[in-house]
């Protein structure tokens, strides 16, 4: 209201976090700060966000960004358009950043599959129902697929297509009988291959999410409306225990609904990265299990699952599958991860063109 402010950044990357220096009074800050991180896993994400000091009370949020680090270009200065705390819709603010990653590749592919770094500090679930029906939508749609899919392959045995039916009870039998247990790895290694060549081609099958880009967009009002009405009618306050319930059912869902949409993106080339790391790990599965037998397999899993503990007695239990698809982003993460245009006004170049006139 009084066009001034004084403005900090707060720069973090997982549990690591560092500070600029407040400019007083200015709402075209430049900090010219230099922060070095060690980067644990290739897969994380930047934030950096903007707040305004008040020396009576608490800062006010201005402005945040999340920054994957894999969608970095090294030595490109550039401008991010501030969002929203939810990382929903921009703020009134755009933010120069220049950010250099370096690390091994091969290093950060067995990365992937170890568990993730918990965040030490992690805004508490609370209940919303904007949220509750988000999560709900989401989990939907992944069942609606396999349903979908159980549909088709009964319409197959119904024979509502006769020469779709003949052409899936050829397939069947041919199938069956040359099923080889390696044939797994190498179905999902060609439908990595065919949506890899649809996007190089211009006919790129990925497709965003309105449903869940609208709901995202409204989450923020629909919030404070809610903490308006709990604060009138205390109806959250006085009923604690089906308040945890409705948590639970909501980070449930939202569970449910992130693995479906994980598996959904590794496909779909969301991260290139991760999807050459499952097209490497498919193609050394499919020449093991061509190789070797199953039961050897099985063996040295077995041995290796019973005598971990007994070799690392610290080692932390975890399934790799598991580890690999949570670095890979939901759909409310890409939302949440996509960069919004700027300005063009706002380019580095012109941006010091004006400060020399």
């Amino acid at each position: 209201l009084v066009g001034k402010s004084d403005p900090f950044c707060v720069v973090e990357l997982n549990n690591d976090r560092l500070l600029t220096h407040t400019v007083y009074k200015n709402l075209n800050p430049e900090w010219n700060k230099v922060f070095t991180f060690n980067i644990k896993d290739i897969h994380s994400v930047l934030e950096v966000t903007v707040y305004d000091e008040d020396r009576d009370r608490s800062a006010d949020f201005l402005g945040k960004v999340a920054i994957p680090l894999l969608s970095i270009q090294n030595g490109e200065q550039k401008a991010y358009v501030l969002k929203n705390k939810q990382l929903t819709g921009p703020t009134k603010g755009v933010i120069y950043l220049e950010i250099d990653v370096i690390f091994n590749a091969v290093k950060a592919s067995l990365r992937t599959l170890i568990p993730k770094e918990q965040k030490y500090i992690e805004e508490e679930n609370r209940l919303s129902k904007q949220l509750l029906l988000r999560n709900f939508i989401r989990t939907k749609r992944c069942v609606m697929v396999l349903i979908n899919a159980a549909y088709y392959v009964n319409s197959c045995f119904d024979w509502d297509s006769p020469p779709r039916s003949l052409a899936a009870f050829v397939l069947f039998l041919f199938v069956v009988w040359n099923f080889e247990l390696y044939m797994i790895p190498l179905v999902l290694l060609l439908l990595l291959t065919w949506n890899y060549f649809l996007i190089i081609s211009g006919k790129d099958n990925r497709q965003r999410d309105t449903v869940v880009e609208d709901m995202l967009e409204d989450e923020e009002e629909e919030d404070d409306k809610d903490d308006k009405d709990s604060e009138k009618k205390g109806f959250i306050n006085k009923i604690y225990a089906i308040q945890e319930v409705c948590i639970s059912v909501q980070n449930i869902l939202d569970e449910a609904a992130s693995l479906g949409e994980r598996i959904k993106n590794t496909f779909n080339w969301t991260v290139p990265f991760l999807s050459w790391l499952a097209i490497v790990a498919l193609c050394v599965f499919t020449v093991v299990l061509y190789f070797i037998p199953l039961r050897y397999i099985v063996l040295i899993w077995g041995i290796n699952k019973f005598t971990k503990k007994l070799r690392c007695p610290y080692a932390i239990d975890n399934n790799e599958l598991l580890d690999f698809l949570s670095r890979v982003p939901s759909d409310v993460q890409v939302v949440q991860y996509q960069e919004l245009k700027p300005d063009p006004s706002h380019s580095p170049c012109k941006r010091k063109k004006n400060n020399l006139g």
